[in-house]
């Protein structure tokens, strides 16, 4: 018995043929270059489409700028490590807001989730960045060496010069391509011109040098060598996809039913008591992942649509109907055989659940980034020592203050602390007790403060760890930010 899985065969009994006499048969078989032919249609054009437009806002977001103020960067997506923030146009996510991010990710996951059970893998056949730089890697390859039949004679043949030079400007071509990518993707965490520069004079720091290395060899290995094995055995989404789908979900599939008994057939020959099928496997030379769709569905099929295109096209020359081969349902297949064509139920359950969730998430949290207070403030006591005996027999305990404006202006902040009587506070870098503290815009600063208590007043400690709170004011608009702490000190 043997189990097809696309390009590759798990066997599970062999003949002494396929082993070879004294030798345990093979679990599999090697792995066979597929060499997609190129197909033309509707579906092909709207891939092309995605592949320029993904293609061109990743390529074009880095230099993308925004004026955020004198001070402040420019570039209008910028994933600010260094500075613990991104930069998404007017927004700016600090690290103590990644929740932010969580959210996004929850909605992009859930989105998928809705596209997969409308529409199956469509994300896999046109959006996918595998799929994306898999179509240019093979449109390069078809551009150097020529479309399958030429390829394949090109592998054939002995090493020639004619060989060699169109090998090497094919490898060339996806190394530069994957040189721009890993460039592209590096550009998102710095100015995109400063470090462009840098890079062109050997001056940027050692660690973009190695990630525009990583990066280029994971595109370089991932689009232009392993390509199809990703989806297959990478990839975890085609084995967890199944249980988004239901028998309302579009998948490819040949129709059986109108197409079988299927054969090649002569010009002149009646379709009478045949299928429109003329087994020409044009469906199965444009697949990229080597499958036969004819098969049935299958883990490795993406859900490209290109094989539509191609048994279209054979359908045309032929004079019978398209969509042999088309984007259908479970349920129009079995309505197929027992009556009328119920179409295409998007309004369902599932999502519907999908629809609420990514709606309740996305609007909590645009709400909430809307909402944000301009003021954060973070206070941090000093653990080692909790606190500090005076000479005088008072208690000290220090504090840091992180004071963050997320505004666009330097800001002038007052901080004071209330919670205990008679306790007096000193700043650190400040005279007095009541300084003055700037911030300059989209900064975090530091500030160190120290709070007293004389003996008199330690007497009247009621526990070692007494509530004391600390109040930020923005002395421009008397917006305020407070937090808890606690002031320690011996047990009584």
């Amino acid at each position: 018995m043997t189990m097809m899985g696309g390009h590759n065969k798990f066997i599970t009994e062999s003949s002494p043929a396929q082993s070879g006499e004294g030798k345990p048969p093979p679990t599999y078989v090697s792995h066979q270059k597929i060499y997609p032919k190129e197909a033309h249609g509707t579906f092909r054009n709207v891939k092309w489409t995605v592949l320029v437009v993904t293609l061109g806002i990743y390529y074009i977001l880095p230099w993308l700028r925004w004026d955020r103020g004198p001070g402040l960067p420019n570039q209008a997506f910028l994933l600010d490590f260094a500075n613990q923030r991104l930069l998404l146009g007017p927004i700016q996510i600090w690290a103590q807001e990644f929740y932010y991010v969580t959210g996004a990710l929850v909605v992009s996951a859930l989105a998928l989730f809705l596209v997969t059970a409308v529409a199956g893998r469509m994300w896999c056949g046109y959006a996918c960045p595998q799929t994306v730089w898999t179509d240019l890697m093979i449109a390069v390859e078809r551009f150097w060496q020529g479309d399958r039949n030429a390829r394949l004679r090109l592998d054939q043949q002995p090493w020639s010069l004619e060989k060699l030079w169109k090998k090497f400007a094919t490898h060339v071509s996806w190394l530069l391509i994957s040189v721009l990518t890993g460039g592209a993707l590096i550009f998102y965490f710095r100015d995109a011109p400063t470090l462009a520069g840098e890079l062109a004079t050997g001056t940027a720091p050692y660690v973009a040098y190695a990630f525009l290395g990583i990066f280029t060899m994971t595109t370089y290995l991932l689009g232009g060598l392993a390509r199809e094995q990703v989806c297959i055995y990478m990839c975890p989404w085609p084995r967890i996809q199944g249980a988004m789908l239901d028998k309302d979900s579009l998948f490819i599939s040949y129709r059986d039913i109108r197409g079988e008994p299927r054969g090649a057939h002569k010009r002149d020959q009646s379709w009478e008591g045949r299928g429109d099928c003329i087994d020409c496997k044009a469906c199965v030379t444009v697949c990229p992942m080597g499958i036969d769709i004819r098969d049935g569905a299958q883990l490795a099929c993406i859900q490209c649509a290109l094989c539509i295109d191609a048994c279209n096209e054979i359908m045309d020359r032929v004079g019978r109907p398209r969509e042999l081969i088309a984007y259908t349902t479970v349920r129009n297949l079995e309505s197929a055989t027992k009556g009328p064509r119920e179409g295409w139920r998007i309004i369902r359950p599932r999502t519907i659940l999908y629809s609420i969730l990514i709606s309740a998430i996305g609007g909590l949290m645009t709400w909430s980034l809307m909402n944000r207070a301009e003021l954060q403030v973070n206070v941090l006591p000093d653990r080692n020592p909790l606190y500090v005996v005076l000479s005088d027999g008072g208690l000290r305990n220090g504090y840091t203050v992180k004071i963050t404006n997320k505004l666009q202006n330097a800001e002038q902040f007052k901080i004071t602390v209330s919670g205990l009587p008679e306790a007096k506070v000193s700043f650190v870098e400040f005279d007095g007790s009541d300084p003055t503290i700037v911030v300059a815009p989209a900064e975090v600063r530091a500030v160190k403060l120290f709070v007293s208590l004389p003996p008199s007043a330690r007497k009247e400690l009621k526990s070692d760890a007494m509530p004391l709170t600390i109040t930020v004011t923005d002395t421009k608009n008397e917006k305020t930010a407070s937090r808890v702490t606690t002031f320690s000190g011996p047990s009584p």
